[in-house]
């Protein structure tokens, strides 16, 4: 896999479309396994729309902090 991007994530990038993931990451999110010293800590959502769009996004605990996280979000076209 392949990108032109030199810098990701940018974070004017990962701004966009976080009022339409975050729900996405809320509603469809797996079990999270929640217990001292271990559980959950990343989420991934890949959307493929039908014109070959592809927005990855995946969200990470920050310092086994249930109330700190990091989206990262990436977009980008598949190669046909």
């Amino acid at each position: 896999f392949t990108t032109s991007f030199s810098q990701l994530p940018d974070p004017a990038i990962e701004e966009q479309g976080k009022d339409y993931i975050r729900p996405v990451l809320n509603k469809y999110a797996a079990v999270c396994v929640r217990c001292p010293g271990y559980g959950t800590r990343t989420n991934t959502v890949i959307l493929v729309d039908s014109e070959g769009w592809v927005t990855f996004t995946e969200r990470n605990m920050i310092d086994v902090d249930l109330n700190q996280w990091k989206t990262s979000t990436y977009e980008f076209k598949l190669h046909t």
